[in-house]
């Protein structure tokens, strides 16, 4: 889980340069200062209240002076105002930095539902995306539970599941890249909470403006498709650290220090279906497959070891994220680097030695997941983890590669648990005037 890395989402905080540009701001003391005396206290009426209760000027008269201004207009801060396009090559929710609070959501068609139904509902899906993503209300009946908000980096992806196909009709459109995923050593699923005929992705830096789309989703699902599950998550607020970083997991680990980046030459290659020359079908061109995987952590097991012990499991210093060799969180990794005594420095089970695309075959996903917690079990462990999702061109190659890896040594695998699973087709981004899988829906 700790070895791709995403940046935060973009604001005027985190630009995609990498730069800091952080927001100024007049402080509490400065704007008493700033207020002339006909708008505050004056000195002398707040040095006999003083006087007369033990107040102390140093503290309190700042606060008393600015208080008593009128509050002023701001304007819609950048984490309100940023916004991400719903038409483009490929669909929103894929290459923008985490969000902060995020909901996946599986959908199973209604009985009678097919074809007609399944294109009728993913138009009003996509008008409704276009929409809301853009800070506009909901074409019908909006909750206004985003009124006040902006778009917020919203982002809305839509994704379709094995048994879409025959529900509607459409096995000879079904890429076989959508194959069930092969168990794995470390599963414990909830067929339950697994798969689904239709996925769909919301990403938000603000967490009512993601519940407002999650509503709005979920209404115009009408009597076309029922939810089968949903998972709700969250991440790090743009501009709490001081500087763009990569994020950290439940566990306190930097998560994803190796995510491939669009510099990279091979990146789209490896993460977007090809337009040409592809064996996928010609509705899938500039798609991409999401894995999604609600990887339970167990917290109170982790928690036991020591710090060194931790980064032995994960390979990487926690403090930094830097990996046991030596260096900083973007240095090389020197897997054949020993102590004094002659052992390696990063263990021969670390998870971050595994997953290494060199180890893999040149295998690479685009990690973009969620945390989540869900509050404690009966028997008092805490139900939290990892919403996992991954992007690749061929699951297969992507995540069945990395993950049948892990399955062999991983030492990170006693201390989490898959306990949800589920593969989707995501097509490419719409055009102006189309809707999220047209090609395949009216091809």
């Amino acid at each position: 889980m700790a070895e791709q890395s995403i940046p935060q989402a973009r604001t005027s905080e985190t630009p995609l340069n990498g730069e800091t540009a952080l927001n100024g701001g007049v402080s509490e003391s400065a704007s008493a200062e700033s207020a002339s005396p006909k708008e505050g206290i004056s000195r002398r009426l707040l040095l006999g209240t003083a006087g007369a209760t033990g107040l102390v000027l140093g503290a309190a008269g700042g606060a008393v002076g600015y208080a008593a201004r009128p509050a002023e207009a701001t304007p819609l801060s950048s984490v309100g105002a940023d916004q991400v396009m719903f038409h483009g090559k490929h669909q929103p929710g894929i290459l923008q930095g985490l969000q902060a609070r995020g909901h996946v959501v599986a959908f199973d068609l209604a009985a009678g539902a097919g074809r007609k139904e399944a294109a009728a509902l993913l138009r009003r899906w996509s008008e409704t995306a276009r929409r809301l993503m853009a800070g506009e209300a909901a074409q019908q009946d909006d909750t206004d539970v985003a009124r006040d908000a902006g778009p917020s980096s919203l982002t809305i992806t839509f994704g379709f599941g094995h048994s879409f196909f025959a529900r509607t009709g459409l096995e000879k459109q079904r890429p076989v890249s959508l194959d069930p995923l092969p168990d794995f050593s470390s599963d414990q699923l909830d067929k339950a909470r697994s798969n689904g005929d239709l996925w769909v992705q919301i990403g938000a830096n603000d967490a009512l403006v993601a519940f407002h789309a999650l509503r709005a989703i979920q209404k115009d699902a009408g009597q076309a498709a029922k939810v089968r599950w949903q998972m709700n998550g969250f991440n790090r607020s743009p501009g709490a650290t001081a500087h763009p970083m990569t994020a950290r997991n439940l566990m306190g680990q930097m998560d994803g220090t190796r995510n491939p980046k669009p510099t990279e030459a091979d990146f789209y290659k490896r993460i977007f279906v090809p337009e040409s020359g592809s064996t996928d079908p010609a509705w899938m061109a500039s798609g991409s497959y999401a894995v999604v995987r609600r990887i339970r952590m167990l917290l109170d097991d982790w928690e036991q070891l020591s710090v060194k012990e931790q980064e032995d499991v994960i390979g990487r210093r926690k403090s930094d994220g830097a990996p046991l060799s030596g260096g900083t969180e973007t240095t090389e990794m020197d897997l054949e680097r020993t102590d004094k005594a002659g052992n390696l420095v990063v263990p021969l089970n670390a998870h971050a030695r595994i997953t290494r695309p060199d180890q893999n075959g040149g295998a690479a996903m685009l990690r973009r997941p969620f945390s989540y917690h869900d509050g404690i079990d009966t028997d008092g462990v805490p139900d939290a983890g990892l919403l996992f999702v991954c992007w690749q061109a061929d699951p297969l190659r992507g995540f069945v590669t990395v993950q049948r890896k892990l399955d062999r040594g991983d030492a990170l695998s006693k201390f989490i648990r898959h306990e949800a699973s589920g593969l989707f087709a995501v097509p490419g981004g719409a055009a102006e005037g189309e809707y999220v899988g047209q090609r395949l829906l009216e091809g």
